[in-house]
């Protein structure tokens, strides 16, 4: 018992050295890369749920046929490391952070990955937190980009709780 606890107070020792402890939250944007298929990048949010579950990451993807606008949050190595594999990535191109900073408490803490996209129905907001008349992230603020992403999700939240209702 006393050799268990000594190997995980070890381990995370271990981990705090590396700033497993330390939450941090990225958000960044990007061209959708025209060379791929449409199927390809019709798979990334259910690829995107599947690997953030597993390593820890919680946020928010909003992604059309143009742009892909992301905010992930997840220990900092793990993000670090996703980081590293998105800028390498051949779907997307022009990958710009537009915030990276460590939070006390996550933001999207409810999905493994929430998949918003821009629509005819939402498309006031598109409006109201862009600086032209469609969805374009790189016109955006970072403080819009989070305004925006949260609308989004507000909305969509309400409309699947508006469906549930109708199916009760």
């Amino acid at each position: 018992m006393e050799l268990e606890l000594a190997e995980r107070l070890e381990n995370s020792d271990l981990n705090s050295r590396h700033g497993e402890h330390i939450i941090l939250r990225l958000t960044y944007i990007s061209c959708y890369n025209d060379l791929n298929a449409n199927v390809e990048v019709a798979r990334i949010p259910a690829q995107a749920q599947r690997n953030n579950e597993r390593n820890g990451i919680t946020g928010a993807l909003v992604l059309n046929e143009n742009y892909f606008l992301q905010s992930m949050e997840g220990a900092r190595p793990v993000i670090n490391g996703l980081l590293r594999k998105l800028v390498k990535d051949d779907r997307h191109f022009s990958l710009q952070v537009i915030e990276c900073c460590e939070v006390e408490q996550r933001r999207w803490s409810k999905w493994s990955m929430k998949y918003l996209t821009p629509s005819d129905q939402n498309n006031e907001y598109v409006l109201k937190f862009s600086a032209g008349t469609s969805f374009n992230p790189y016109l955006m603020s970072s403080s819009q980009v989070m305004m925006f992403i949260d609308t989004l999700s507000k909305l969509q939240e309400k409309e699947e709780k508006r469906a549930l209702k109708k199916r009760l």
